[in-house]
């Protein structure tokens, strides 16, 4: 590789992610630069950095993408949790500069939002959808960032409305509707991250299923896109849009 490495602005350095990414920036031709931790003030922050990355709380990304957006930087966006009305802000905020948005940064969980849009768009309504997923206890959102993609990709592709995903459930509800997304989240123990996506017909089952076991998978992912997102157009990009998936 030549040149200088890719400055990183890096907000929620403290947590999990933040330490993954700055251990794995150098094979990535990356150097952290700068950091952002709980209670920090965005404007005391170096200004040395080329694009930021985001794996903070949900409550923090309104200001550091308004922040890129004034210093006309890019900004690759992993949080997850975030209410309509901040996803709103955010959007909002940041239209005039490239970001990259991913419930999650995995190559391989890419590929299985693809592929489940082939499998809700090909069966037929009679194979029910159920998304089940599983993470460590300190997760402090449910569904996951990736089951909420998950869910979006089968309404899109069914048809279906918000009010038609049922999350859970408990007494009697009554026969299962064609027409409906089951949501389960389970917590527990220290698991990096576990999606099945099921379609149940009458005589056979298709699951599609991903399982992380080390969470370097979503540092090297969330890296590539800080590569890629570098000189891109403003708009919101996926990391399928990294992967070329789409």
């Amino acid at each position: 590789m030549s040149g200088a490495p890719t400055r990183l602005l890096v907000q929620g350095h403290g947590g999990r992610m933040g330490q993954t990414i700055a251990r794995l920036a150098p094979e990535f031709d990356c150097a952290v630069t700068a950091t952002v931790g709980r209670g920090d003030d965005l404007r005391a922050v170096s200004q040395e950095w080329d694009v930021a990355v985001d794996f903070s709380i949900w409550e923090a990304t309104a200001a550091l993408a308004d922040t890129c957006a004034h210093s006309g930087k890019p900004l690759v966006i992993g949080t997850t949790g975030h209410s309509s009305a901040a996803r709103a802000e955010i959007t909002k905020s940041s239209s005039g500069i490239a970001v990259v948005w991913s419930g999650n940064f995995s190559v391989g969980v890419n590929l299985l939002f693809h592929l489940t849009r082939k499998a809700a768009s090909s069966l037929p309504l009679e194979y029910n959808p159920e998304i089940v997923e599983m993470h460590h206890k300190h997760k402090r959102d449910a569904p996951s960032g990736t089951a909420e993609h998950l869910i979006d990709i089968v309404r899109e592709e069914r048809g279906l409305a918000g009010d038609q995903v049922r999350h859970g459930r408990h007494g009697i509800p009554g026969e299962r509707p064609a027409a409906e997304i089951g949501v389960h989240a389970l917590r527990g123990g220290d698991t990096v991250g576990e999606h099945t996506v099921y379609f149940a017909g009458s005589g056979e089952r298709l699951e599609l299923r991903h399982i992380a076991t080390d969470r370097a998978i979503f540092g090297q992912g969330a890296l590539r896109a800080a590569k890629w997102v570098l000189g891109r157009s403003p708009g919101i990009y996926t990391m399928a849009d990294v992967l070329g998936l789409e």
